[in-house]
């Protein structure tokens, strides 16, 4: 990749009101002069929102859906017959002999594990959906189903890391952070990357706050958690004494200060310090007001199941959508649990209970509010699940699996009641138009208006990209 041009030249390149916007949003001042080393991104004319977009955006904001843990798509999207024909018999060695396996590998035999699900046609496009996701299933042609993804890591922390960074180095810039990095954030009193985590959740592992760091990146581009009770975010109110005046003699104090220091090290942290600094204050006026829902009608609650500060999947889905209404970039959500080592039956029926609901709600609650055209839904795990059972009894479970799983797209310019790919006959290895994670990543960027191949930032003498430096492809098939 070609060196980046001198600031001057970047500047002409770009007209003053499309600098001057990309500016008020921060990545102006990220993308020109505190990281000269990033690969030219400014198009020859503005044709995103806000930023500075390659091509014309089909999306504005991603929402996504992280069921961590790990769904089985054999229980959800991937109805496999043969599975119930050999359940209980030996797996044949054919699929299995020299693949990864997480922790069965110290079994003597591995045994065919039937679903407990049953598979319907829903909606016009006829989706094959499990009966485990019956609200999902009543948006099936608003989703494009994806049952060929493939990952390279096994366990759940390099998985999360590959998954959320595009590469197993912890340190790497996560998505949320590339993508604000790219476009900057719409929201002036919010940040333009926000992480929400369920407080419910059948065996919570925990989710480590490097999966949403900006990295390399300035500071300012990290995921900001938002807490699922009591105060959101941390020291949102000011101490006991201090009034709202006083608080901003302060930050301006602060700043002025911090402003010296910058001009004597030119440490590019600082701006972003001086930049948090200003966010935080704002969101003292903000954040209470996107908490407070009794603005919401009863009937929105509903369709969300959502009770207002419970800290739920449900309750965060329905945050998720005030989110997008007020111009935050990229927000992620996580549900933990989704880890069935064993019972498959018991847990998977807790899992899409909490989590099937909130998500369709969420899906026709932006449509309704029109909405669901601009923002990036997507929904899945860090990898899926083995078509072998796991542990004894009545109601067994299924190890790690990576070379073939499932995952859905919406909204963003998606073509709403695609399914694409296929597993082979025992659901183990993809085997029709696969689709790697290297690709979502560069889908989800084509879809806000960014060629993959030219977001890249120099780092320690390499030009490095979300998708890395393995081939990726933008999965057409996928697009409106």
């Amino acid at each position: 990749m070609t060196e980046s041009l001198p600031l001057q030249a970047e500047l002409a390149r770009i007209n003053r009101r499309q600098f001057l916007g990309s500016l008020s949003m921060g990545v102006g001042a990220a993308a020109l002069s505190q990281l000269p080393g990033m690969s030219a991104i400014a198009g020859s004319s503005p044709q995103v929102a806000s930023g500075l977009g390659h091509h014309m955006a089909r999306a504005k904001r991603v929402i996504f859906l992280c069921m961590a843990g790990g769904p089985s798509q054999l229980e959800t999207f991937d109805e496999k017959p043969l599975l119930h024909k050999m359940h209980g018999e030996i797996m044949p060695g054919s699929f299995t002999e020299g693949m990864p396996l997480a922790q069965l590998q110290k079994e003597a035999q591995l045994k065919v594990l039937g679903s407990p699900a049953t598979f319907a046609r829903h909606g016009k496009s006829g989706q094959l959906i499990s009966d485990y996701l019956p609200h999902i299933a009543s948006v099936a042609d608003d989703i494009a189903i994806v049952r060929s993804m493939v990952t390279e890591q096994i366990n759940h922390d390099p998985a999360h890391t590959f998954m959320n960074t595009g590469s197993i180095i912890p340190g790497r810039p996560s998505m949320g952070s590339w993508v604000n990095y790219g476009l900057g954030s719409e929201s002036d009193d919010l940040p333009g990357f926000i992480v929400l985590t369920s407080v419910a959740g059948r065996n919570p592992q925990p989710i480590a706050q490097r999966q949403w760091s900006s990295g390399f990146l300035p500071s300012r581009l990290a995921g900001v958690e938002f807490q699922g009770k009591g105060d959101p975010v941390h020291y949102i109110s000011n101490p006991k004494g201090i009034s709202r005046d006083r608080q901003e003699h302060f930050i301006n104090a602060v700043a002025d200060l911090n402003r010296l220091r910058g001009d004597v090290t030119h440490d590019p942290e600082i701006d972003s310090r001086i930049a948090q600094y200003e966010l935080a204050f704002k969101m003292q006026m903000s954040v209470p007001e996107l908490m407070d829902l009794s603005d919401e009608s009863p009937e929105v609650l509903e369709m969300y199941g959502a009770v207002p500060g419970d800290g739920s999947f449900a309750s965060n889905c329905l945050l998720a959508r005030r989110l997008a209404e007020r111009g935050v970039r990229f927000i992620h959500l996580y549900h933990r649990g989704w880890d069935h080592h064993g019972g498959l039956r018991q847990y998977m029926d807790i899992c899409t209970k909490a989590c099937d609901q909130p998500t369709a709600a969420l899906i026709k609650d932006l449509k309704q509010r029109g909405l669901l055209e601009d923002t990036l839904i997507v929904w899945g795990g860090e990898f899926g699940r083995t078509p072998m059972s796991q542990g004894g009894g009545d109601d067994p479970g299924r190890d790690h699996h990576i070379k073939g799983f499932s995952m859905f797209l919406a909204g963003g310019g998606i073509h709403g009641g695609t399914s694409i790919g296929a597993t082979d006959d025992m659901g183990y290895h993809a085997v029709e138009d696969v689709v790697h994670v290297r690709d979502l990543h560069a889908t989800m960027l084509h879809q806000l208006g960014i060629d993959h191949e030219q977001l890249a930032v120099r780092h320690q003498g390499l030009d490095v990209r979300l998708t890395g430096v393995e081939p990726a492809r933008v999965v057409g098939e996928l697009l409106a």
